[in-house]
């Protein structure tokens, strides 16, 4: 899947070219022209498409996993509606908020995962020197971690271990956001914690309330429109009541009573929801309680960059004392063998 970075300036090329008029063939030809690596093969799929006489939306379904769906939905919107160049400008603001939200969480916690980096990489060496010194004095090495890992092979085992952990985290990091079934539990669990919990509600609210706002300015039916904007979410506590909510709008029930009756969203966000469509202003309102939202979520981010990081400033803390103490117990194991050998 696209990142949001190459989303965003996806969505401004073509809003650009389409309010200029220029034919759609010949933005895909320049897209394909423009891509690169893995992505060339899928954008010169959706330019043969499109020259075959498909449509753009049928191009981008069929480019499997490039696009999320809500770019998808909202590019048949447009095209349907010819307007696509407004929708476009919008998935643009879309995705430079996720983009900037990412940023500020990345740059947040750059000092931390920098600190555990130093950590891990220090006792790597330390597992190898210490090693190498005690076999070449003849000595017993010195297991800092206490798991049998000395020397050059001790070294290798710990950074085996080290990526293992790594790619594991990644995995896991991949598959929350590809939305894996195995994952949700995790989420919904996660959503009950404290500080983290109240944080990630925040953060989702603002991408639904933005989504509700980007969607429920163009015609789009309700009962498709709920299941996108609440995936804009990411997170399996807002998405799993989509079914709920859908046959409860196709029951002829107001928005902000299906979302109600989920008893999933704050009652702040359900008020909101309830004035927007009474006022029959619920555009306009979405769009105020993104930019609301939008706020906190920025403070939640922040929040969350803190929680994580002294989470591991607490790992790195614990690796050190582990250290010291694992050092302390050699060296006063060999202070007491000296003294009784003098004995």
């Amino acid at each position: 899947m696209l990142s949001n970075k190459a989303l965003a300036e996806l969505c401004h090329r073509l809003a650009v070219e389409t309010d200029a008029g220029i034919d759609i063939r010949r933005t895909c030809e320049r897209e394909a022209e423009m891509a690169h690596g893995r992505t060339k093969q899928k954008f010169e799929g959706i330019r043969d498409a499109v020259n075959r006489g498909d449509s753009i939306t049928s191009a981008f379904a069929h480019a499997g996993s490039l696009f999320p769906p809500l770019f998808v939905e909202m590019t048949h919107v447009g095209e349907q509606t010819g307007t696509l160049g407004r929708v476009m400008r919008r998935l643009e603001a879309h995705y430079r908020r996720q983009v900037q939200a990412q940023r500020l969480f990345l740059g947040a916690i750059a000092w931390p995962l920098f600190e555990l980096a130093a950590a891990v990489f220090i006792v790597g060496i330390l597992i190898w020197i210490l090693g190498v010194i005690a076999q070449r004095n003849n000595g017993q090495p010195i297991d800092i971690l206490g798991l049998g890992l000395v020397g050059t092979r001790g070294l290798i085992i710990y950074i085996n271990f080290v990526i293992a952990v790594g790619l594991c985290v990644a995995g896991l990091v991949v598959a929350i956001r590809a939305g894996a079934l195995w994952t949700r539990p995790l989420q919904r669990a996660v959503m009950r914690l404290p500080v983290i919990g109240n944080a990630l509600e925040r953060i989702a609210l603002a991408r639904l309330a933005w989504a509700l706002h980007l969607m429920l300015n163009v015609e789009m039916d309700l009962r498709r429109l709920v299941p996108l904007a609440l995936r804009t979410t990411g997170n399996d506590h807002y998405i799993c009541h989509s079914d709920q909510i859908v046959a409860d709008i196709a029951r002829g029930d107001p928005l902000h009573l299906a979302f109600a009756r989920t008893r999933a969203f704050p009652a702040e966000f359900i008020d909101a929801l309830t004035v927007a469509e009474e006022s029959g202003r619920t555009v306009e309102s979405m769009e105020r309680l993104s930019n609301r939202y939008e706020e906190e979520a920025e403070l939640a981010i922040r929040t969350l960059a803190v929680a994580f990081g002294w989470l591991i400033g607490f790992c790195v803390m614990a690796l050190i004392v582990l250290l010291i103490f694992r050092l302390a117990s050699f060296y006063i194991g060999a202070i007491n063998n000296a003294v009784n050998m003098t004995r």
